[in-house]
């Protein structure tokens, strides 16, 4: 393979700003950390919030840590449909014109008028992996995903290139259900 890059699953998950991680777990509160991720710095937290639509709801939805300015919740776009809520296809901290929802933690409830999104796939690279492989941030790039029986190409794919970041291709479920696809995955970026 030329520009091989590692495929990961990214399943439901929140990202909270501090001030709603108060209002759904009190005055005061950290996250707490229980497994780091590929993503230098970022974690999965022992947290959960319930995830309500018009038409039904997570219960037990991780949180990611470290908390960010705005909250944000990423879903698979049949998770969206399936508690009702029509969440547009977004890179991930494009939030204008999202669909909203509401959070519950044990201490309270925060209400979303936006944040809620289908996260655009992408691949997370260094400028020297983008470097290496000859490509630009926000780049529109293909990737070759080998599987038993459900191979495919998956387009769109964007760049995102920041010296934080490890390489790494993020899908969301359907996605990763499509392709079938098993941890460790690797697959091509195509030009």
């Amino acid at each position: 393979m030329e520009r091989p890059v590692l495929i990961e699953t990214s399943a439901r998950h929140a990202h909270v700003s501090q001030a709603d991680l108060e209002t759904l777990f009190g005055a005061g509160y950290a996250l707490t950390p229980i497994k780091d991720l590929s993503q230098p710095g970022q974690f999965a937290c022992a947290e959960r919030v319930q995830v309500i639509g018009s038409k039904g709801s997570f219960p037990a939805v991780s949180i990611l840590g470290p908390t960010r300015p705005e909250t944000q919740v990423e879903l698979s776009a049949t998770d969206a449909r399936s508690i009702g809520l029509s969440a547009p296809i977004r890179e991930s901290g494009d939030l204008d014109g999202s669909a909203g929802c509401r959070l519950v933690g044990p201490a309270g409830e925060v209400t979303l008028e936006k944040g809620v999104v289908v996260a655009k796939r992408h691949v997370h690279m260094t400028p020297e992996s983008a470097a290496e492989y000859g490509i630009a941030d926000k780049q529109i790039v293909q990737v070759s995903v080998p599987s038993n029986g459900r191979a495919l190409i998956f387009g769109d794919v964007v760049a995102r290139v920041n010296p934080q970041y490890a390489l790494a291709m993020h899908i969301d479920t359907d996605e990763a259900n499509a392709a079938c696809t098993a941890p460790g995955a690797i697959g091509e970026i195509i030009l």
